[in-house]
């Protein structure tokens, strides 16, 4: 597992460490100080260890679990974790306070009254983060008229009641601040003389418009920073990388990293995933494969992708998103994530299987790792010969060096074929069970990929499957098939192809402000002043991020819509007739259509400032001249009998 893969790098007398935190497993690639990249990969959870991250870099330096990290024998962490996502998934955050305009105290309880499911009887509003409101005594108009002038002193007293009942976390959310702020600026000051220590002011964390979406996006990255400020200290503290010793980067949701300190809970919910698609695009674009479907199958979930472009700036991104039952307006990068991973349970009821979406995660692990856990999608591959336990690490069991169960899984499948046998009055083997569970999480990822591909208009059999994790090689042949795909794409280190996007990744900062004007020629002079602020300010933001001025490019662009729509398409800044046919190529493309005649609105524009880290000179594995020699011949049950196989 730790054998170097040589890289085109220049020696230095340093490490640098690029990090992936799953939820099942943390995987580790390292570049040594002779430019050579070793690979490691540990349980996240584990009682041999306090922080999977630092363990195994320990481990890779040749270090013991007791041992301090030297920080001058480092020179850069580049990380991915799922501490935030798992956060807004289990609901475990910092109890948040909500300040919003008075009158508006439940509205992000209402929401916008959508129907998603039309016939469903019972509807289950989305739970909400914050736990009080206050509501404020102000209101600025849409023109910028104070209505209202902010009542502080009422405030003020509100304010101090949640500290004093505990509350440290604080969402601050008023009717038009996107434009007009000085009554969120006032509150912030308040809220900060009076100790709240973590303050999200709409205007900063979403300035555009909408209420709900931008409230939503304030409460979520108040209700998250502090659990991942609190991660970061703790790897920076055990790192020994306090006051910026050792450079510190964690990956976006946007696909980019940024400093420890700039790092934000808005920003982080697809760090991990995010890794894998920088990994993905800019391996596979140096092997030539430019038509991507990215397949990353972990332990505990699937994620996939769409790609179709020339460099990493043409990756999908998402702006409006509904993540684990919450709204918010952040980019992120477009990916779809199903609950099926090597550790998905698997379910009889009596009458039928079912996979997920509950999973075995990293501890108890699934039945083959010597802990008790369930059967999982895992234990269905070991049951029927495509994980071979002899050429498996020796990481499970209690004191994490003992080899997968197979005795136990066979045991497993045995106690589930009887139940199957007694419930359904059939005679299935136990290969047959396990294997027509496999089928179903085959299905389900193969309609997962539809779902991103076919059901938006792209052909998927002109598509190369790009397969990552640690998980997707055992199921990969059988998803191409399932979705008449012929080519394949496997990356040397596609088991860690996510920590390995953290060190290709690039420091960036993405800035955004809404407009909501028509788009007339008159409009083109403020779009190109505007452009030219937040692009002066990214880049001076990625420059404090040690970034020299030389290696920063900033990428300009407009968010158009139909007058009268909601759906807002990004195109690159440029004229207002390229502008307008880039929109209508791409809206066609999407709805099939052109609201021909319809005046267009730009909704908003954007920067994004790319700081350029690290550029090998080649990111893909050479192909060997000749076919592998094989290991040794194993059993593998395959259409129906076990065959022998190489």
């Amino acid at each position: 597992m730790n054998q170097p893969i040589p890289q085109h790098h220049a020696a230095s007398s340093q490490w640098e460490f690029w990090v992936d935190r799953g939820g099942t497993f943390t995987d580790i690639v390292a570049r040594r100080p002779d430019g050579t990249l070793a690979t490691h990969k540990l349980l996240s959870e584990s009682s041999q260890y306090r922080d999977a991250a630092v363990e195994g870099m320990r481990r890779l330096m040749g270090l013991s679990s007791q041992d301090a990290i030297d920080p001058a024998r480092v020179a850069a962490i580049k990380m991915g974790t799922t501490v935030a996502t798992n956060a807004l998934l289990e609901r475990n955050g910092e109890p948040t306070l909500l300040v919003i305009s008075r009158g508006f105290g439940d509205q992000l309880r209402i929401g916008y009254q959508n129907r998603p499911k039309l016939f469903t009887r019972h509807i289950q509003l989305p739970e909400v983060l914050y736990c009080r409101v206050v509501e404020a005594q102000e209101r600025i108009d849409a023109r910028g008229r104070v209505l209202e002038a902010l009542d502080e002193m009422d405030l003020e007293r509100s304010l101090t009641l949640a500290y004093a009942s505990g509350l440290r976390s604080v969402a601050i959310v008023f009717m038009h601040a996107w434009r007009y702020p000085k009554h969120e600026l006032r509150a912030a000051e308040i809220a900060r003389s009076i100790g709240f220590s973590q303050i999200s002011v709409s205007h900063q964390v979403s300035p555009l418009m909408k209420l709900v979406a931008r409230g939503d996006t304030t409460v979520v990255d108040a209700y998250l920073s502090p659990i991942l400020r609190r991660y970061v200290d703790r790897v920076a503290t055990e790192l020994g990388a306090q006051n910026g010793s050792v450079p510190l980067f964690f990956m976006k949701s946007n696909g980019g990293l940024t400093s420890a300190a700039s790092f934000q809970g808005k920003d982080s919910i697809l760090s991990g995933p995010a890794g894998g698609i920088v990994g993905m695009v800019k391996t596979a674009l140096d092997a030539g494969f430019d038509q991507l479907i990215g397949f990353d199958m972990g332990g505990t979930s699937t994620d996939v992708s769409h790609f179709a472009g020339t460099n990493l700036a043409d990756c999908e991104r998402e702006f409006d998103t509904f993540v684990a039952g919450v709204r918010m307006r952040a980019p992120m990068m477009s990916i779809h994530t199903i609950a099926a991973g090597g550790g998905s349970v698997l379910h009889f009821d009596g009458r039928k299987y079912r996979v997920g979406p509950d999973s075995a995660g990293a501890d108890p692990g699934p039945t083959c790792y010597r802990r008790g856990g369930p059967l999982s999608v895992t234990d269905c591959n070991v049951m029927l010969g495509r994980i071979q336990p002899d050429h498996f690490p020796k990481t499970f069991g209690p004191c994490a060096d003992e080899r997968l169960d197979r005795a136990a899984v066979a045991r497993a499948f045995e106690e589930l074929a009887e139940r199957v046998a007694t419930d359904t009055d059939t005679q299935p083997s136990v290969e047959e069970v396990a294997e027509g569970f496999l089928r179903i999480a085959i299905s389900n990822m193969a309609n997962a990929i539809k779902f991103i591909s076919v059901q938006r208009g792209h052909d998927v059999t002109r598509y190369t499957l790009a397969c990552f994790g640690g998980a997707a090689g055992q199921h990969a042949c059988r998803v191409a098939d399932e979705l008449g795909m012929e080519r394949i794409y496997v990356h040397a280190f596609s088991g860690v192809l996510s920590a390995y996007g953290m060190g290709l990744a690039d420091v960036t900062e993405m800035r955004e402000q809404a407009v909501e004007r028509p788009l007339l020629p008159e409009l083109v002079a403020d779009l190109e002043r505007g452009l030219d602020e937040l692009g002066a300010l990214a880049r001076q933001s990625v420059r404090e991020q040690g970034v020299d001025a030389e290696h920063i490019e900033v990428l300009r662009r407009v968010h158009l819509k139909y007058q009268g729509t909601d759906t807002a398409l990004v195109v690159d800044a440029a004229s207002i007739q390229d502008m307008t046919a880039s929109f209508e190529t791409a809206y066609k493309r999407r709805f099939s259509f052109l609201m021909t005649g319809t005046p267009l609105v730009a909704e908003a524009y954007s920067v994004e400032a790319i700081g350029k880290t690290f550029d090998p000179e080649t990111v893909s594995a050479a192909l060997p001249e000749q076919p592998a020699t094989p290991l040794e011949e194993v059993d593998v049950y395959l259409d129906g009998q076990w065959h022998r196989v190489p």
